[in-house]
């Protein structure tokens, strides 16, 4: 399985601190060996996964979509204002 990350998810990847990353590469390794662990969206939003997980006091959100066997990491982000940011990202990709 091939794991791609998109620029935006990679920008605020490169922002965290090294313990961060690391608890991140823990989530998106449970997220590669069960791709169904996030919850499905509907509507704008449909064959994009969402896992919600807690990273130090924020609730983090890392939006993700399968390609066949790949894994596209979208966007990561806290919960304020994720969505808005995610429906305008993916629009823009079009």
């Amino acid at each position: 399985m091939k794991i791609y990350q998109s620029r935006s998810f990679e920008k605020k990847v490169k922002k965290m601190s090294k313990p961060e990353k690391e608890f991140l590469d823990r989530e998106i390794k449970s997220i590669a060996d069960d791709s169904q662990i996030g919850e499905g969206k509907k509507g704008d939003l449909r064959r994009i996964f969402i896992h919600k997980f807690k990273l130090k006091t924020l609730n983090y959100l890392l939006a993700y979509r399968k390609a066949g066997e790949d894994l596209e990491l979208i966007m990561i982000g806290p919960h304020e204002n994720y969505y808005r940011d995610l429906k305008r990202y993916l629009k823009n990709l079009v």
